[in-house]
């Protein structure tokens, strides 16, 4: 059996902003096509697809409203074949984003409910409940949603008069669906074996730890603990015990479909949870594949901090017979260059640096890792777009830019001097959806091919390397000694990767010239906030 999954390197496609087939001024299917190319030239094993499908877009596609269609605004279904076939044709693995835990309020199984009545099969698919206090007029409990305001939104009966309330742990565009029916598991693994059959490789599961919720929908010890971190902090409605079951049975259902062919269908989860011991608990041998490990993503540029994550990873998840899954972004959080350090258009400032050498030390990790797109052109985050153009819910819902998303969503830059930068196809006039600032010109597709400097060479020669060289992929680490600021490990029989957190440089752990580096490091050297890559008997 082809265990193709275990230290695959994907590369995250957020569909609305890669590249626009129509000149509408968002990226669709076609565009991802047109760009599979370049992705083979990147060095990438496969790719994942943000939602594509008919959905309001409220929050651009995670309030699905039909899973087993595509939204107009991003193609067809044939379309999506094209693109499978194109894929395969290239050798690029195809996974898709699938959404769980809510959908949106235009799904006709939420329209029904709204019009049935309390206690109803229909309703029963989601959770309503009665409300508290005189008249029922207070939410059932105390739960916040995690894009801002209470988890509960109250509806109007069809007599006319305020009814029952409905849980949203996202937004009110999207109700949570109830896994104890058992018509949702039904349901989704009807979708499931739709894409399945249509050829996918496997699926990204959004918000994995979450499904379902207490059965008595207690009030939380914590109510402000969401509202605070905009995390899967409260036990009461993440992380359940029955949770673990879908897993099991959606394992099943996918190795069913490995039976036929020897190819492993690949299910790999957003799992929010505070211990890498309890994420290792989604990854069992007959649970997910693999699950996001967000504690690299989320680690200050510190040695002592790095080590102690990985260690924790290597030691809590490889011990399931999974491997680690690393990512250093995502749709969901601030571009690497900035969160780094501060950004100026110029590229000044250690953010760049440190950004380059994060990338060198994940792709030299044993495990899968997991590229979000623009990261291989070092994209910063667009700080200074103005209110009016925001689309991020959690900017609707609070009106705060605190922790909003749409900086890193900005569309790609693909050639050109000035906005749209090639991004839409056969007209330079179209608007991007999200406005495109003018120095991304310096960071355009066509400027970092053409300079082997660039972020993109590095990934790319990274990518060759880590396809080549035996010592990489899936296996183990052992730490090397090495001073404070420093972090070294050797992987298979004499590679070494090091980083140097600080600043100063400091003598390299190996002799020799390195084999590939994050930038300019003389032999014997080790500059800082530079990652390099050594083997000894070169």
């Amino acid at each position: 059996m082809e265990h193709w999954w275990r230290d695959a390197v994907i590369y995250q496609v957020y569909v609305r902003s890669f590249l626009d087939s129509t000149g509408d001024g968002i990226g669709d299917l076609a565009g991802v096509r047109a760009g599979l190319p370049y992705l083979k030239k990147l060095g990438v094993d496969g790719i994942w697809l943000s939602p594509f499908y008919p959905s309001p877009q409220h929050d651009h596609g995670y309030d699905v409203a039909d899973y087993c269609d595509v939204d107009p605004t991003f193609g067809d279904l044939a379309e999506f074949d094209r693109l499978m076939s194109a894929a395969d044709r290239l050798g690029l693995r195809v996974l898709l984003d699938i959404v769980p835990n809510h959908c949106s309020s235009e799904h006709p199984w939420f329209r029904q409910a709204l019009a049935a009545s309390p206690k109803s099969p229909e309703r029963a698919r989601f959770h309503f409940a009665d409300g508290r206090g005189p008249n029922g007029g207070q939410p059932p409990n105390n739960w916040h949603a995690m894009f801002g305001g209470p988890a509960w939104t109250r509806v109007t009966e069809a007599d006319g008069r305020p009814g029952q309330w409905y849980l949203h742990m996202f937004t009110p565009d999207q109700p949570d669906w109830n896994w104890r029916n058992p018509e949702t598991a039904a349901e989704f693994e009807r979708v499931l074996r739709f894409w399945l059959d249509r050829g996918v490789d496997g699926f990204r599961i959004d918000v994995a730890a979450g499904l379902f919720k207490h059965p008595d929908l207690p009030d939380s010890h914590d109510p402000e603990a969401d509202a605070r971190t905009r995390d899967s902090v409260n036990p009461l409605a993440w992380n359940q015990p029955e949770v673990h079951d879908v897993w099991r049975h959606w394992r099943a259902v996918c190795e069913e479909y490995t039976a036929r062919d020897g190819s492993e269908r690949l299910l790999v989860g957003e799992v929010s949870v505070p211990t890498a011991r309890q994420h290792a608990q989604y990854v069992r041998s007959d649970e997910l594949h693999q699950a996001f490990f967000f504690d690299l993503l989320s680690a200050p540029w510190c040695d002592d901090a790095f080590r102690k994550v990985i260690s924790e990873a290597m030691q809590d998840i490889a011990g399931t017979g999974s491997t680690v899954t690393w990512v250093l972004n995502n749709h969901d959080q601030v571009r690497t260059v900035t969160r780094y350090g501060e950004f100026t258009p110029e590229g000044s400032g250690l953010g760049p640096a440190r950004a380059r050498a994060a990338a060198l030390l994940m792709l030299a990790l044993p495990g899968a890792a997991y590229i979000y797109q623009g990261e291989e052109l070092g994209l910063p985050e667009v700080i200074d777009l103005p209110d009016e153009v925001l689309t991020d819910p959690i900017f609707r819902r609070t009106g705060s830019r605190a922790r909003i998303r749409d900086g890193c969503r900005v569309p790609l830059p693909w050639s050109g001097q000035a906005s749209p930068f090639g991004f839409t196809s056969g007209t330079d006039t179209a608007r991007p959806w999200l406005p495109q600032p003018d120095y991304f010109a310096e960071y355009a597709t066509d400027r970092a091919l053409a300079d082997t400097r660039s972020f993109w060479h590095l990934y790319r020669d990274g990518l060759h390397l880590r396809s080549t060289l035996p010592h990489l992929g899936e296996g183990s680490l052992s730490w090397l000694e090495t001073p404070p600021g420093v972090l070294a490990f050797e992987r298979g029989d004499g590679f070494v990767c090091a980083v140097n957190f600080g600043t100063e440089p400091v003598p390299a752990p190996v002799a020799g010239a390195p084999l590939l580096a994050s930038g300019p490091t003389p032999a014997g050297v080790l500059p800082g906030s530079t990652a390099a890559w050594w083997i000894n008997d070169l």
